[in-house]
Protein backbone atom coordinates (compact mmCIF):
# COMPACT_ATOMS: atom_id res chain seq x y z
CA UNK A 1 0.00 0.00 0.00
CA UNK A 2 0.95 3.64 -0.90
CA UNK A 3 0.56 5.71 2.80
CA UNK A 4 1.36 8.93 3.03
CA UNK A 5 1.91 10.47 6.23
CA UNK A 6 1.39 14.23 7.13
CA UNK A 7 3.77 15.35 10.42
CA UNK A 8 7.02 14.87 10.99
CA UNK A 9 6.98 14.66 14.63
CA UNK A 10 7.18 11.84 16.95
CA UNK A 11 4.18 10.06 16.50
CA UNK A 12 4.11 10.89 12.76
CA UNK A 13 7.91 9.28 12.21
CA UNK A 14 7.38 6.38 14.03
CA UNK A 15 4.03 5.74 11.96
CA UNK A 16 6.42 6.30 9.24
CA UNK A 17 8.84 3.99 10.10
CA UNK A 18 6.10 0.91 11.16
CA UNK A 19 4.94 1.14 8.22
CA UNK A 20 7.89 1.37 6.06
CA UNK A 21 9.38 -1.49 7.65
CA UNK A 22 6.39 -3.36 7.09
CA UNK A 23 7.01 -3.69 3.57
CA UNK A 24 4.70 -0.22 2.46
CA UNK A 25 5.88 2.31 0.14
CA UNK A 26 5.16 5.48 2.72
CA UNK A 27 5.77 9.07 2.13
CA UNK A 28 6.61 12.08 5.03
CA UNK A 29 5.51 15.04 4.47
CA UNK A 30 6.15 18.22 7.15
CA UNK A 31 5.31 22.08 6.30
CA UNK A 32 8.83 22.92 7.80
CA UNK A 33 11.49 22.96 5.15
CA UNK A 34 14.30 22.83 7.20
CA UNK A 35 12.97 20.06 9.15
CA UNK A 36 12.38 18.30 5.28
CA UNK A 37 15.97 18.88 4.37
CA UNK A 38 17.69 17.78 7.57
CA UNK A 39 15.05 14.55 7.57
CA UNK A 40 16.10 13.90 3.72
CA UNK A 41 20.30 14.53 4.49
CA UNK A 42 20.50 12.74 7.83
CA UNK A 43 17.86 9.98 7.84
CA UNK A 44 17.09 10.48 10.90
CA UNK A 45 14.28 13.43 13.24
CA UNK A 46 17.00 14.33 15.34
CA UNK A 47 14.38 16.98 16.80
CA UNK A 48 11.42 14.53 17.70
CA UNK A 49 12.65 11.22 17.67
CA UNK A 50 16.76 10.96 17.13
CA UNK A 51 17.31 7.10 18.01
CA UNK A 52 15.32 5.61 14.97
CA UNK A 53 17.05 6.02 10.96
CA UNK A 54 14.45 6.20 8.61
CA UNK A 55 14.22 2.89 6.02
CA UNK A 56 15.34 3.61 2.45
CA UNK A 57 11.69 2.84 1.32
CA UNK A 58 10.42 6.37 3.50
CA UNK A 59 10.41 9.26 1.68
CA UNK A 60 10.65 13.00 2.69
CA UNK A 61 8.43 14.60 0.19
CA UNK A 62 7.77 18.74 -0.12
CA UNK A 63 4.87 17.89 -2.45
CA UNK A 64 2.48 15.51 -1.71
CA UNK A 65 2.44 12.01 -3.70
CA UNK A 66 -0.08 9.46 -4.89
CA UNK A 67 -1.45 7.71 -1.77
CA UNK A 68 -4.06 4.55 -1.24
CA UNK A 69 -3.80 5.84 2.58
CA UNK A 70 -3.49 9.53 4.05
CA UNK A 71 -2.58 9.64 7.40
CA UNK A 72 -2.77 13.03 9.52
CA UNK A 73 -0.14 12.85 12.43
CA UNK A 74 -0.42 17.00 13.07
CA UNK A 75 -1.19 18.31 16.35
CA UNK A 76 -4.98 19.02 16.24
CA UNK A 77 -4.34 22.43 15.66
CA UNK A 78 -3.04 21.50 12.44
CA UNK A 79 -5.40 19.33 11.08
CA UNK A 80 -8.01 21.49 9.42
CA UNK A 81 -5.09 23.20 7.42
CA UNK A 82 -3.47 19.64 7.00
CA UNK A 83 -6.52 18.62 5.30
CA UNK A 84 -7.07 21.97 3.28
CA UNK A 85 -3.89 20.84 1.66
CA UNK A 86 -4.75 17.37 0.77
CA UNK A 87 -8.22 18.84 -0.64
CA UNK A 88 -6.24 21.73 -2.75
CA UNK A 89 -3.81 18.74 -3.98
CA UNK A 90 -6.46 16.50 -5.27
CA UNK A 91 -6.21 14.40 -2.56
CA UNK A 92 -9.55 15.37 -1.04
CA UNK A 93 -10.87 11.71 -1.77
CA UNK A 94 -8.31 9.44 -0.80
CA UNK A 95 -8.79 7.66 2.35
CA UNK A 96 -7.92 9.32 5.65
CA UNK A 97 -7.23 8.54 9.24
CA UNK A 98 -6.56 11.46 11.48
CA UNK A 99 -4.22 10.25 13.99
CA UNK A 100 -4.44 12.97 16.52
CA UNK A 101 -6.56 13.30 19.57
CA UNK A 102 -8.47 16.29 20.64
CA UNK A 103 -10.80 18.70 19.92
CA UNK A 104 -10.21 21.65 17.63
CA UNK A 105 -10.15 24.73 19.65
CA UNK A 106 -13.03 27.35 18.94
CA UNK A 107 -15.02 24.84 17.19
CA UNK A 108 -15.54 21.97 19.33
CA UNK A 109 -15.17 19.40 16.75
CA UNK A 110 -13.31 15.77 16.60
CA UNK A 111 -11.09 15.11 14.81
CA UNK A 112 -13.05 13.07 11.94
CA UNK A 113 -15.61 16.17 12.40
CA UNK A 114 -13.08 18.24 10.65
CA UNK A 115 -11.94 15.90 8.16
CA UNK A 116 -15.42 15.67 7.23
CA UNK A 117 -15.93 19.07 7.03
CA UNK A 118 -13.29 19.93 4.72
CA UNK A 119 -13.81 16.63 3.06
CA UNK A 120 -16.95 16.55 2.29
CA UNK A 121 -16.90 14.26 -0.92
CA UNK A 122 -14.67 11.53 1.13
CA UNK A 123 -16.36 8.39 2.09
CA UNK A 124 -13.71 6.39 4.13
CA UNK A 125 -12.82 9.07 6.80
CA UNK A 126 -11.83 7.55 10.19
CA UNK A 127 -8.99 8.00 13.16
CA UNK A 128 -6.32 6.13 14.92
CA UNK A 129 -6.29 6.22 18.70
CA UNK A 130 -5.09 3.74 21.38
CA UNK A 131 -2.48 2.94 23.58
CA UNK A 132 0.75 3.87 21.77
CA UNK A 133 4.06 5.81 22.82
CA UNK A 134 5.69 7.04 19.28
CA UNK A 135 9.11 5.67 20.70
CA UNK A 136 8.11 2.35 21.71
CA UNK A 137 6.26 1.83 17.59
CA UNK A 138 9.58 2.78 15.97
CA UNK A 139 11.90 0.32 18.13
CA UNK A 140 9.29 -2.24 17.13
CA UNK A 141 7.62 -3.38 20.56
CA UNK A 142 4.07 -4.42 20.07
CA UNK A 143 1.20 -2.08 20.57
CA UNK A 144 -2.67 -2.65 19.90
CA UNK A 145 -4.51 0.76 19.13
CA UNK A 146 -7.90 1.34 17.31
CA UNK A 147 -9.65 2.00 14.10
CA UNK A 148 -12.54 3.82 14.08
CA UNK A 149 -15.24 5.20 11.37
CA UNK A 150 -18.96 5.06 10.83
CA UNK A 151 -17.81 3.33 7.37
CA UNK A 152 -17.06 0.28 8.99
CA UNK A 153 -16.77 -2.12 6.05
CA UNK A 154 -13.83 0.26 4.64
CA UNK A 155 -12.16 0.51 8.06
CA UNK A 156 -12.52 -3.13 9.14
CA UNK A 157 -11.06 -3.72 5.74
CA UNK A 158 -8.18 -1.04 6.40
CA UNK A 159 -7.42 -3.02 9.64
CA UNK A 160 -6.94 -6.42 8.01
CA UNK A 161 -4.21 -4.50 5.43
CA UNK A 162 -2.57 -2.93 7.77
CA UNK A 163 -2.73 -5.39 11.18
CA UNK A 164 0.71 -7.11 11.94
CA UNK A 165 2.41 -8.93 14.75
CA UNK A 166 3.90 -5.60 16.12
CA UNK A 167 0.74 -3.29 15.59
CA UNK A 168 -2.17 -4.88 16.33
CA UNK A 169 -5.27 -2.95 15.08
CA UNK A 170 -9.17 -3.48 16.23
CA UNK A 171 -11.74 -2.08 13.98
CA UNK A 172 -14.45 -0.05 15.68
CA UNK A 173 -17.88 1.80 14.12
CA UNK A 174 -17.99 3.83 17.28
CA UNK A 175 -15.68 6.79 15.99
CA UNK A 176 -17.56 9.24 18.79
CA UNK A 177 -16.41 7.32 21.56
CA UNK A 178 -12.85 6.55 20.43
CA UNK A 179 -12.04 9.93 19.68
CA UNK A 180 -13.77 11.05 23.09
CA UNK A 181 -12.01 8.46 25.05
CA UNK A 182 -8.54 9.93 23.36
CA UNK A 183 -8.95 13.43 23.57
CA UNK A 184 -9.94 13.85 27.29
CA UNK A 185 -7.51 11.22 28.69
CA UNK A 186 -4.81 13.53 28.28
CA UNK A 187 -6.45 16.23 30.44
CA UNK A 188 -6.36 13.01 33.47
CA UNK A 189 -2.83 12.94 32.67
CA UNK A 190 -2.41 16.34 33.51
CA UNK A 191 -3.74 16.38 36.91
CA UNK A 192 -2.44 12.39 37.54
CA UNK A 193 1.30 13.91 36.97
CA UNK A 194 0.06 16.75 39.33
CA UNK A 195 -0.59 14.29 42.06
CA UNK A 196 2.06 11.90 41.14
CA UNK A 197 4.18 15.11 41.82
CA UNK A 198 2.87 16.18 44.67
CA UNK A 199 3.63 12.46 46.16
CA UNK A 200 -0.08 12.00 46.87
CA UNK A 201 0.48 8.31 46.53
CA UNK A 202 -0.93 5.38 44.35
CA UNK A 203 -4.41 5.73 46.12
CA UNK A 204 -4.85 9.09 44.45
CA UNK A 205 -3.29 8.19 41.60
CA UNK A 206 -5.91 5.50 41.00
CA UNK A 207 -8.75 7.61 42.58
CA UNK A 208 -8.03 10.31 40.01
CA UNK A 209 -7.84 7.91 36.85
CA UNK A 210 -11.07 6.23 37.97
CA UNK A 211 -13.11 9.55 38.77
CA UNK A 212 -11.36 10.93 35.35
CA UNK A 213 -13.12 8.18 33.37
CA UNK A 214 -16.37 9.04 35.14
CA UNK A 215 -16.04 12.12 33.68
CA UNK A 216 -14.83 11.21 29.88
CA UNK A 217 -17.89 8.82 29.86
CA UNK A 218 -20.49 11.44 31.22
CA UNK A 219 -19.67 13.89 28.39
CA UNK A 220 -18.75 10.51 25.79
CA UNK A 221 -22.44 9.80 26.65
CA UNK A 222 -23.61 13.45 26.18
CA UNK A 223 -21.64 13.66 22.54
CA UNK A 224 -23.20 10.41 21.22
CA UNK A 225 -20.70 7.42 21.85
CA UNK A 226 -20.91 4.21 23.06
CA UNK A 227 -19.79 2.86 26.80
CA UNK A 228 -18.30 0.19 25.47
CA UNK A 229 -16.05 1.26 23.57
CA UNK A 230 -14.26 3.63 26.51
CA UNK A 231 -13.53 0.00 28.23
CA UNK A 232 -11.42 -0.76 25.31
CA UNK A 233 -7.84 0.12 23.72
CA UNK A 234 -9.05 4.35 23.09
CA UNK A 235 -10.83 4.28 26.34
CA UNK A 236 -9.49 2.62 29.11
CA UNK A 237 -6.21 1.43 27.62
CA UNK A 238 -5.23 4.72 26.30
CA UNK A 239 -6.20 6.55 29.79
CA UNK A 240 -3.94 3.80 31.54
CA UNK A 241 -0.97 4.60 29.83
CA UNK A 242 -0.73 8.14 29.58
CA UNK A 243 -1.39 8.74 32.96
CA UNK A 244 1.14 6.12 34.38
CA UNK A 245 3.74 5.89 31.56
CA UNK A 246 6.75 7.48 31.74
CA UNK A 247 6.97 8.84 28.05
CA UNK A 248 3.71 10.40 28.49
CA UNK A 249 3.92 13.74 27.65
CA UNK A 250 0.63 15.30 29.37
CA UNK A 251 1.43 13.26 32.85
CA UNK A 252 5.13 15.37 32.45
CA UNK A 253 3.45 18.28 32.13
CA UNK A 254 1.11 18.09 35.37
CA UNK A 255 5.16 16.64 36.79
CA UNK A 256 6.60 20.15 36.09
CA UNK A 257 3.88 21.69 37.10
CA UNK A 258 4.24 20.37 40.70
CA UNK A 259 7.36 21.05 40.57
CA UNK A 260 6.61 24.90 40.72
CA UNK A 261 6.63 25.65 37.23
CA UNK A 262 4.24 27.53 35.54
CA UNK A 263 2.44 26.42 32.33
CA UNK A 264 4.59 27.88 29.57
CA UNK A 265 7.81 27.02 31.62
CA UNK A 266 6.36 23.43 31.67
CA UNK A 267 5.70 23.16 27.85
CA UNK A 268 8.66 24.81 26.96
CA UNK A 269 10.94 22.05 29.12
CA UNK A 270 8.74 19.08 27.51
CA UNK A 271 10.00 20.63 23.66
CA UNK A 272 7.20 18.55 22.61
CA UNK A 273 2.99 19.51 21.89
CA UNK A 274 1.18 18.41 24.83
CA UNK A 275 -2.47 18.36 23.48
CA UNK A 276 -4.41 17.78 27.01
CA UNK A 277 -3.20 21.77 27.83
CA UNK A 278 -5.13 22.92 24.66
CA UNK A 279 -8.22 20.18 25.32
CA UNK A 280 -9.05 21.15 28.65
CA UNK A 281 -10.31 24.93 27.70
CA UNK A 282 -12.12 23.32 24.71
CA UNK A 283 -13.67 20.23 27.07
CA UNK A 284 -14.64 22.42 29.51
CA UNK A 285 -16.86 24.31 26.79
CA UNK A 286 -18.55 21.65 25.96
CA UNK A 287 -19.24 20.55 29.53
CA UNK A 288 -21.02 23.21 30.43
CA UNK A 289 -23.03 23.96 27.37
CA UNK A 290 -24.10 19.90 27.45
CA UNK A 291 -24.77 20.31 31.78
CA UNK A 292 -21.97 17.67 32.42
CA UNK A 293 -20.27 17.88 35.78
CA UNK A 294 -16.19 17.44 35.04
CA UNK A 295 -14.52 18.74 38.34
CA UNK A 296 -11.31 17.29 37.24
CA UNK A 297 -11.24 19.26 34.29
CA UNK A 298 -12.37 22.82 35.82
CA UNK A 299 -9.79 22.61 38.09
CA UNK A 300 -7.62 22.31 36.09
CA UNK A 301 -9.16 25.03 33.42
CA UNK A 302 -8.84 26.83 37.03
CA UNK A 303 -5.36 26.36 37.24
CA UNK A 304 -4.29 27.34 34.12
CA UNK A 305 -5.99 30.47 34.04
CA UNK A 306 -4.38 31.74 37.63
CA UNK A 307 -7.57 31.35 39.21
CA UNK A 308 -6.20 28.62 41.96
CA UNK A 309 -2.43 26.88 42.86
CA UNK A 310 -1.52 23.39 41.92
CA UNK A 311 -1.27 22.14 45.69
CA UNK A 312 -4.88 23.09 46.09
CA UNK A 313 -6.02 21.05 43.43
CA UNK A 314 -5.96 18.02 45.52
CA UNK A 315 -7.19 19.62 48.63
CA UNK A 316 -10.28 20.91 46.47
CA UNK A 317 -11.27 17.65 44.66
CA UNK A 318 -10.86 15.78 47.81
CA UNK A 319 -13.37 18.68 49.71
CA UNK A 320 -16.10 18.16 47.48
CA UNK A 321 -19.31 16.79 48.76
CA UNK A 322 -19.61 12.56 49.38
CA UNK A 323 -21.84 11.92 46.30
CA UNK A 324 -23.14 8.49 45.24
CA UNK A 325 -20.68 6.64 42.70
Amino acid sequence: MNIGILGAGAWGTALAIHFALHSHKVWLWTHNVRHAQQLRQERVNRRYLPDFVLPDNLAVVDEFAAADLCIIATPVAALRESARKLQAAGLGEVPVLAACKGFEQQTGLLPQQVLAEVMPANKCIGILSGPSFAQELAQQLPCAVTLASENFAWIQALATVLNNTVLRLYANADVVGAAVGGAVKNVMAIATGIADGLHCGINARVALMTRGMAEISRLNQALGGLSATLMGLSGMGDLILTCTGSLSRNRRVGLLLAEGKSLPEALTELGHVAEGVYTVEEVCRQATSLGVDMPITTILQQLFEGRTEVRALAEILMERAPRVE
